[in-house]
């Protein structure tokens, strides 16, 4: 009678290894690193992902940064909590557009509703002091208006914005950036494409504070999202933001509201009242 007794042993032992090998669970086996065209959706998405967080967190004006060019970009799938990007890029200013900067982030794309987690380090080209007199300077020419900063459509159908409405579209971009965070996932990413409208409010302390309508950019979607964002800001202070999106599945869609000037001081405010 012949059987597995008259297999050759090395035979054998090949067999009892490739058994063992298939009984393994898939989460055993690991996943490796991939790299991403530099120029592709993903990598530029995680890039800009980084900046909405880094320009809400700075809450400069004056240190406004956008994506200039993604230099190298990788992504890995993080077991039970989703894929972490690895992206290196320059950064330009977001008025001038002049070189910035380069920086490294990683953006981990989580599998529950949370915000994208992001750790970034940038090396800028402009000088702390220049940015913090800029800020000053900003500040200074909404304080000392003699009535409460108004517009509309800013940028104009033109792409125009007048020079006294500069400082407040430059706020708008700051508080917008908390939302495009929030809101980005690993497939869609935002712009602010213009403030539809601003009103200021006075107030009896030293911090400024608008009500702004802000209309996002959806990427690749291309849909327009309106936001109701409410700011209050004061230099080398956390910038206040509380917000709510129009969804037109869902008419006005929760919102969501943080003061922080580090990773550490987050508070969330669901359905905020403005």
């Amino acid at each position: 009678m012949q059987g597995l007794s008259s297999a050759p042993p090395a035979a054998f032992l090949l067999l009892l290894r490739l058994s063992s090998l298939l009984l393994l669970p898939v989460a055993a086996v690991p996943v490796a690193e991939r790299e991403l065209n530099p120029s592709s959706r993903l990598a530029a998405g995680a890039a800009r992902v980084a900046l909405h967080y880094l320009n809400f967190q700075t809450a400069s004006p004056g240190e406004l940064q956008a994506l200039g060019q993604v230099r190298k970009a990788t992504v890995k799938s993080i077991p039970d909590s989703g894929h972490k990007y690895y992206v290196q890029f320059t950064t330009e200013d977001y008025r001038s557009g002049e070189n910035a900067g380069s920086c490294l982030a990683t953006v981990l794309y989580r599998k529950t509703k949370s915000p994208p987690l992001v750790n970034i380090k940038c090396m800028p080209t402009k000088d702390q002091k220049q940015i913090q007199e800029e800020d000053n300077r900003l500040y200074q020419k909404i304080r000392h208006q003699t009535k409460p900063i108004i517009g509309n459509n800013i940028p104009d159908s033109y792409g125009n914005i007048e020079p006294a409405l500069e400082p407040v579209w430059a706020l708008a971009v700051a508080g917008s950036s908390y939302i495009m965070w929030e809101k980005s996932t690993e497939n869609l990413g935002y712009f602010m494409a213009q403030v539809k409208s601003v009103k200021q409010w006075i107030r009896k302390d030293d911090f400024i504070e608008f009500d702004y309508t802000v209309l996002l950019h959806e990427i690749p979607t291309q849909e327009i999202i309106s936001c109701h964002m409410r700011l209050t800001w004061l230099p080398g202070h956390p910038l206040k933001v509380k917000y709510f999106c129009a969804s037109e599945n869902q008419g006005l869609e929760d919102g969501s509201g943080m003061e922080s000037g580090s990773a550490a001081g987050i508070l969330h405010e669901r359905g905020a009242n403005f």
